[in-house]
């Protein structure tokens, strides 16, 4: 018997961008293999972490982390073989080859091999009938220092989809015509009609289908969603999502008081680490070296400000020609006694924003 969301991603796969949409490598700067592990391990990723599982890829991510990880060995997991069959196509079209594609649920051992220095499963646990089953699944198939960035729906940033759903459920709605033919009944004014102007999943189809009719989600709040990663043996390494405080002990203050109003800055993004490694602390001797996805973007031949989206809570400074010279003097690792005053300044914010990379030698 399949699985009802299975069922769900093999009607509608998700998302359906087209299949010459393309990213610019800069833009996948959060998910670069180097740059994530060195951020929470402070070393270079050693041989047996150079490995990567999304898991629940849809037919978009597998492009987006190749992009990001030329030369990594990346897993893409789904349960949807025509999602799986999209998004291998757009990687092949895009000349991504470093994808091993595999049908199958992330809580069968047997559909996924080895284990992976970085996870990416992104939109994925709130949609299964145990996520608590799900991460501790993932967290089973972390090298030690591993890092499992995970995406969960916020239970009042998806106040206005949740209710929807759950009123088409009552009214028996079981397709996007359905769903588009009362929706744009909504009275002007009205939550409804807000909700139709303003959601973007309303322009396609599938878009309609994942947020408002999707079999199972689950929302969460920041105390809830944090007993779950600490009962998986997690803690959360950094949270991600736009605004957020680099601090993890202040941001879950922030969220809890937001959430006392009833508030959220959106869904939960969050890296996440095992509760037994510590994050090993400033390196007396430490190198400092650009993020690859960002090796072409200070080159020379680029001209104007550069605009980087935010992808890890904070926003990026625009990169001009002063900002991509600076940079460009960290395509080659550059010890970081060397570094001080005014530069050590720069630098520091350009870790932050995960441009530059610390590391020990």
């Amino acid at each position: 018997m399949l699985d009802p969301v299975q069922i769900h991603y093999q009607s509608y796969p998700y998302p359906h961008y087209p299949l010459l949409a393309s990213v610019r490598r800069c833009d996948t700067y959060a998910l670069n293999l180097q740059a994530i592990w060195t951020s929470f391990n402070g070393i270079m990723p050693p041989p047996e972490a150079k490995k990567i599982l999304i898991a629940g890829c849809g037919t978009f991510a597998p492009y987006t982390c190749a992009v990001a990880n030329p030369d990594v060995p990346i897993t893409a997991l789904d349960l949807s073989e025509r999602s799986l069959r999209r998004a291998r196509w757009h990687c092949l079209l895009h000349g991504k080859r470093n994808i091993d594609f595999s049908c199958g649920d992330l809580l069968d051992q047997d559909a996924i091999d080895g284990k992976f220095g970085l996870i990416d499963s992104f939109g994925v646990l709130h949609h299964m009938e145990d996520p608590l089953a799900g991460l501790k699944a993932l967290e089973r198939r972390l090298v030690t220092g591993g890092v499992l960035r995970i995406m969960l729906y916020s239970r009042y940033a998806r106040r206005e989809e949740e209710s929807i759903r759950r009123a088409f459920r009552l009214l028996g709605v079981g397709t996007p015509r359905e769903a588009r033919r009362l929706l744009n009944k909504a009275r002007a004014g009205s939550r409804l009609a807000h909700y139709l102007a303003t959601a973007y999943e309303t322009a396609t189809d599938v878009g309609v289908a994942d947020a408002l009719l999707h079999p199972r989600a689950c929302t969460y709040r920041i105390d809830a969603l944090l007993d779950m990663v600490r009962e998986a043996g997690l803690k959360p390494l950094l949270f991600a999502h736009y605004g957020a405080c680099k601090d993890v002990s202040d941001e879950i203050r922030r969220l809890r008081i937001l959430e006392e109003g009833r508030q959220s800055p959106g869904n939960f993004v969050v890296y996440l680490g095992r509760t037994n490694e510590d994050i090993l602390g400033k390196p007396s001797d430490s190198r400092i070296v650009l993020n690859p996805c960002l090796a072409s973007s200070v080159s020379w031949f680029n001209f104007g400000k550069l605009r980087i989206p935010a992808r890890i809570g904070c926003d990026n400074p625009p990169l001009g020609f002063r900002e991509r010279s600076f940079l460009r003097t960290f395509l080659r690792p550059v010890s970081s006694s060397e570094i001080s005053g005014d530069e050590a300044k720069l630098v520091a914010m350009y870790k932050r924003a995960l441009f530059l990379l610390e590391y020990s030698p």
